[in-house]
């Protein structure tokens, strides 16, 4: 089992622009030193509790300041975006980094952002993603080629020898890509696997690894690919906080950032996202936020973390990186940072 960091970044609203992109970079340099394989970093335009609208402002500092975690965005969010200019800027992203990076893209669930940039409804965001995704395919192959889709027309003409074409192809030839689904049968996670790409679940509960996982391969043999057998290309993200007893674990998240970003955030929003579905919401103001503890969440010791989460391999088939939302410990970053220093050398060893 690999560990990383999401910084989403759960970051208090009332924090400044340059406290929260400081606090994101400083966080790629704890994960690193505290012996985490992966940083992502969170993308949202309107989000109040999430406020970085460009991760690769972060990822680019936090490159000169890391040398082995592997650094990602997760997710640009592909319809908001013209393709063409996204694969020229991750590509360059890719070798700034050393080849230490994943394209996270994201199809856009938030309504706030797509009334920001115009969209009306998101009924098209998977068919523009889908697009957009086989135009970047078209700038990282680095021949000339001539695009004019449904959603963009984009042309790379041949080099004439007076205005040379710059070499968009990313590190290594080939882009590592992840997309994330966070419902049964996702069609975010069908398109990962129809197209080779990495798939990652957001919800952790052992019935959606597992639909997520068989949801991916399904596709992946559907579109003639081999049948995918290697978990490891499974991200899963998960809340996760481990301290030296149990009781320091849940004092420090019941009575600090992550049950602040809970009952500011997260419940809030989830209250919002089941009123508009129409269907009763997964966590709410009324529950006891213990329950939300022990349910929906992993704390505690590392005997007690290493427990919960061999439970969640065994229950759902297993998964291959588990990244732990990142929350604003930024007045007091000795707990968290010891938390993953914990995650790294004690629990991973102990996991199947």
């Amino acid at each position: 089992m690999k560990f990383g960091l999401f910084q989403t970044p759960f970051t208090r609203p009332e924090r400044s622009p340059h406290a929260g992109f400081a606090w994101a970079v400083d966080q790629a340099v704890a994960a690193e030193q505290a012996g985490l394989d992966e940083f992502w970093v969170g993308q949202h335009f309107t989000i109040g509790w999430e406020p970085i609208p460009n991760p690769e402002l972060v990822i680019a500092a936090a490159a000169r300041e890391t040398e082995r975690i592997i650094l990602a965005p997760g997710a640009h969010i592909l319809p908001y975006y013209h393709p063409a200019a996204l694969a020229s800027q991750t590509a360059w992203m890719s070798h700034i980094t050393g080849g230490r990076y994943i394209l996270g893209i994201a199809t856009g669930v938030n309504p706030g952002d797509a009334s920001f940039h115009g969209f009306r409804t998101r009924d098209e965001n998977l068919a523009m993603t889908i697009e957009g995704l086989d135009l970047m395919d078209k700038v990282w192959s680095g021949e000339p080629y001539e695009h004019d889709g449904r959603y963009w027309r984009s042309v790379l003409p041949e080099m004439n020898g007076v205005l040379p074409v710059r070499d968009m192809r990313p590190y290594g030839g080939s882009m590592p890509i992840a997309l994330a689904g966070a419902s049964p049968n996702s069609t975010s996670i069908v398109v990962a696997g129809e197209r080779g790409a990495m798939p990652m679940s957001f919800g952790a509960t052992p019935a959606l690894i597992a639909n997520h996982w068989q949801t991916y391969c399904d596709a992946a043999e559907a579109a003639g690919r081999q049948r995918p057998t290697d978990r490891g290309v499974h991200h899963v993200t998960l809340d996760i906080f481990v301290a030296d007893t149990d009781k320091e674990a849940v004092d420090i998240v019941t009575n600090g950032p992550i049950a602040h970003a809970w009952r500011e955030h997260l419940i809030p929003n989830e209250e919002a996202r089941a009123a508009r579905a129409g269907t009763e919401p997964v966590w709410s103001r009324q529950m006891d936020f213990a329950d939300i503890v022990r349910r929906s969440m992993v704390v505690g010791s590392v005997e007690t973390v290493t427990e919960r989460l061999q439970e969640l391999i065994d229950a759902s088939g297993g998964w291959g990186v588990s990244l732990l939302f990142g929350h604003d410990f930024s007045e007091d970053p000795k707990p968290w940072s010891h938390s993953m220093e914990l995650l790294a050398h004690e629990v991973a060893p102990r996991l199947a």
